[in-house]
């Protein structure tokens, strides 16, 4: 009898430790990720580093390449490569030769890095033989293991449904070759995609389209590119409000816990816009009308990108004021609802900021970056 008394109190502390240990070890690897909200799991992109940040943009020098700059603020920065380009466009565009609009992530499960650039180069339409100095046909999808050396696709819109996975499913064109427009992609881990065969988990690559033969106007449309990120599904269309809408940055906001677009729209009021939705491909509602930006006046704006700091819940707004000259690359601070905006301030330390996006950074991926600048 005693015996068994011992037995069942030594296997009800054997059970507590082991559920204790479980939850020890939880808790270490949320705070090792970031995550920002313990007793949720953490959506959309993963979020990692607490010791710096890294500024991924197009150089606003002429003709655009993709440059690094690093932080360990989130606000002060430092060009790496005196804001040279950290690979060659020749290589990786192979469209047109130059990247611009660049936006990276981490993969979802912590082993590498993403980027998208749209393939665009303003500054050579007679070469190319563009309509006009704004066109261009598509993007370019790179992945990399250490945030230097990268490698990519390129997806040529104009030679239509022959391109992506599904080549077979409904198309969103009829004349894929009067393309005229792919503009600034970006990524978002969807845990929530399925594919045809089951499996689950998908990077939702969206982007603002235009179809000279088609299209009356710039839309938002959305692809799937699975793990190897070598790959796209067909577009579709993720809404249209009736009139341009381009640069959309997505983010999950856990204080209400809903996914938050700013987006520039160029219908009606102009600007930059937020509109929400309860999951990603929609549906989402209509941007709020209090532009965030009326601190700005009358000026454009576009290239919203938003991060938050390490241990914080509000957020960090960054985009470019471009009617300026010289140009000015705000940020200003907004709080945990992504809401109420204020403090706007130019980013200090980046010779030719423009349209880009922000990754945290680990002191071990800094310092490797950090290495660039010597």
């Amino acid at each position: 009898m005693v015996l068994s008394i011992f037995l069942c109190i030594f296997v009800a502390v054997k059970t507590i430790l082991l559920t204790m240990k479980k939850r020890l070890q939880w808790l270490l690897a949320a705070l090792l990720l970031g995550t920002p909200s313990i007793g949720y799991a953490q959506k959309g992109n993963l979020q990692k580093g607490d010791y710096g940040f890294l500024y991924c943009h197009m150089n606003d020098h002429g003709r655009a390449w993709t440059a690094y700059a690093l932080s360990r603020d989130g606000f002060h920065y430092k060009d790496l490569l005196n804001g040279d380009s950290i690979f060659s466009d020749a290589e990786h565009a192979r469209i047109e030769g130059a990247t611009r609009d660049a936006y990276i992530c981490r993969k979802h499960d912590g082993k590498g890095y993403l980027m998208v650039c749209t393939d665009m180069n303003v500054g050579a339409r007679k070469r190319l033989g563009k309509v006009e100095t704004w066109d261009n046909y598509g993007i370019d999808l790179l992945r990399s293991d250490d945030l230097i050396h990268w490698k990519s696709v390129t997806f040529d819109y104009r030679k239509g449904t022959q391109i992506f996975s599904d080549p077979n499913a409904p198309s969103v064109y009829k004349d894929w070759s009067t393309i005229n427009r792919v503009w600034a992609p970006q990524i978002v881990w969807d845990e929530d995609y399925v594919w045809p065969n089951g499996k689950k988990g998908g990077y939702m690559v969206y982007y603002s389209m235009r179809n000279r033969g088609e299209d009356h106007y710039d839309r938002m449309y959305y692809s799937y590119a699975d793990e190897t990120f070598t790959t796209l599904t067909q577009p579709k269309l993720l809404f249209d409000w009736g009139y341009a809408t381009i640069d959309a940055d997505i983010n999950w906001v856990e204080a209400d816990q809903k996914w938050h677009m700013m987006i520039k729209k160029e219908g009606g009021k102009a600007g930059l816009f937020t509109a929400t939705a309860p999951k990603l491909t929609g549906p989402w509602s209509e941007p709020v009308e209090d532009d965030y930006v009326n601190f700005e006046g009358n000026k454009a704006c576009e290239g919203v990108s938003a991060f938050q700091l390490p241990g914080q819940k509000t957020w960090v707004i960054a985009y470019i004021e471009y009617s300026s000259n010289p140009r000015n690359y705000r940020l200003c601070l907004a709080d945990e609802y992504m809401r109420n905006f204020h403090s706007p301030r130019n980013i200090e330390g980046v010779k030719a900021p423009q349209h880009g996006s922000f990754m945290r950074l680990t002191k071990k991926e800094y310092k490797r970056l950090e290495k660039l600048l010597k």
